[in-house]
């Protein structure tokens, strides 16, 4: 059976049918799910609970695993405890090593706020993330949706001015940037040296749909070429042009839904929730090394 795509909005966004993803997909299938990432960006499969092996192993058929964050918190010695059997898998929930929901105080509390911000996974390390795909196991009954916005949409939204302001500059992705902003800066020295800053052109070309798009987030720190506050503000308001609310999918989870989406040419943001109530959900990441080879700017 096919793979089909039913539109989820008006600009971007479909609900994958027609595939087990708890199975070991064909090649084919394979072909159609990635067709689909490049024609809608962010895909939804829903009802289908996977356990964390199966999450793994469909993940691995479109590239090679990230750790992202996890990098700072290792600081090049070995990984912290996990929950998970696989460290590949991002713990994206407000519970404690010890199987208990964690105290507002806690470092998983501000992770958890920090994804509040509107950004692409790992746009700080050199590769960069590809496709993320997260799995809801619990969700609160109300709130903790996932939004997303479409930046080639938005750069085609772009007048012709704001284009040729924006050709050839390139910004400063950097870890900690979005904790620093939080106040979460109890970081080692060498933490904060853990990921070095990388710089990515502000204008890209997506590889899979040949189409201009936006590279900006929460992990851009400055633009090279213009003072700190010059660039944070342009970039402030592109983020501002980018995630206009019609613009934005929201997604209200369901267990057992996966969603996938890439990085490379799309924004997210998690919403607020009681943080009282358990929130369980898994992200599993690939590393986009197409363009790690085609040569983007490396690390500053």
């Amino acid at each position: 059976m096919a793979v089909t795509f039913v539109p989820l909005h008006p600009v971007f966004a479909a609900e994958a049918r027609g595939v087990d993803i708890r199975r070991p997909l064909s090649a084919g299938s394979v072909r159609e799910i990635e067709d689909g990432m490049n024609r809608f960006a962010v895909l939804v499969i829903r009802g289908q609970a996977l356990t964390q092996d199966q999450q793994i192993a469909f993940t691995r058929q479109f590239g090679e695993l990230d750790i992202g964050f996890r990098r700072v918190t290792t600081a090049g010695g070995p990984l912290p405890p996990h929950r998970f059997a696989h460290q590949e898998l991002a713990d994206i929930s407000n519970v404690a090593i010890d199987g208990e929901v964690a105290a507002r105080e806690s470092r998983k509390i501000v992770s958890n706020i920090a994804n509040q911000l509107w950004h692409a996974d790992s746009s700080f390390q050199q590769p960069r993330a590809r496709y993320s795909m997260l799995h809801a196991v619990i969700v609160p009954p109300k709130g903790g949706e996932t939004e997303f916005c479409d930046e080639r949409d938005a750069y085609d939204r772009l007048d012709g001015d704001a284009r040729a302001r924006l050709d050839g500059l390139v910004a400063e992705h950097f870890a900690l940037h979005s904790r620093f902003l939080l106040g979460d800066t109890d970081y080692s020295e060498a933490q904060v040296k853990a990921i070095r800053p990388v710089r990515w052109p502000i204008v890209q070309t997506h590889a899979g749909s040949g189409r201009k798009h936006l590279y900006i987030g929460a992990h851009a720190r400055g633009i090279e070429g213009m003072t700190v506050a010059e660039g944070r503000m342009l970039l402030m308001d592109l983020l501002e042009h980018a995630t206009q609310r019609e613009y934005v999918y929201r997604h209200r989870w369901q267990s057992g839904d996966l969603v996938i989406w890439d990085n490379r040419c799309v924004l997210h943001r998690g919403r607020a929730y009681d943080f009282n109530q358990r929130r369980e959900l898994r992200r599993s990441t690939t590393l986009d090394v197409e363009t790690e080879h085609r040569g983007e700017p490396q690390p500053a």
